[in-house]
């Protein structure tokens, strides 16, 4: 079995509208958010092989709140994965080498929302964290997938969902967004 995680970057700032959107940053809140997930992550013994960031500003600062990653995975920043729609980031894992066990993308919404709901299996039970994925997908949010399948062979309906985590289900978090900051 391998295991795909889909993390979503985290809470990025708006302060200066003109800033590209490639170059705007994680604010306070998204990165205490992203080290509350990267805590998580290690609780639950979740370590990646490979990691597929896109390069915008927000999502490597996300990438390195996660720091440091258990086993030295190879680390690939790739500017396809920017804004990237579900289909773009499927051909980005195919192209992932089999000999990976787990892989990390890193990236944004719409595209990661949508290829978590395209690679559910058909007949995957309701659960309460599907229900969750296929309501939203917010900032910082990490799904967890195991998948039969080699990489190369990786397809709509070819994925089970293990587990997902909204920033707000981690008590780090859960306090953060009570302060109501930005």
């Amino acid at each position: 079995m391998r295991q795909l995680l889909l993390l979503r970057h985290a809470k990025s700032s708006w302060d200066d509208p003109a800033l590209p959107d490639h170059a705007r940053p994680l604010n306070a809140r998204g990165r205490r958010a992203a080290q509350a997930m990267a805590a998580e992550m290690q609780r639950l013994g979740l370590s990646p092989d490979v990691v597929l960031v896109s390069s915008a500003r927000r999502t490597l600062q996300t990438m390195e709140a996660l720091h440091p990653f258990e086993g030295s995975p190879i680390v690939n920043v790739m500017d396809g994965l920017y804004l990237a729609p579900w289909r773009g980031m499927l051909e980005t894992l195919n192209a992932v080498p089999d000999t990976a066990r787990s892989v990390l993308v890193i990236g944004h919404n719409p595209g990661l929302h949508e290829l978590a709901l395209e690679l559910l299996t058909p007949d995957h039970p309701q659960t309460r964290a599907l229900g969750r994925l296929r309501e939203a997908y917010p900032t910082g949010s990490l799904a967890e997938f195991s998948l039969a399948a080699p990489w190369h062979g990786l397809s709509p309906g070819g994925a089970r969902l293990v587990r997902y985590v909204v920033p707000r289900d981690l008590p780090e978090a859960a306090a953060l967004a009570n302060e109501g900051e930005g």
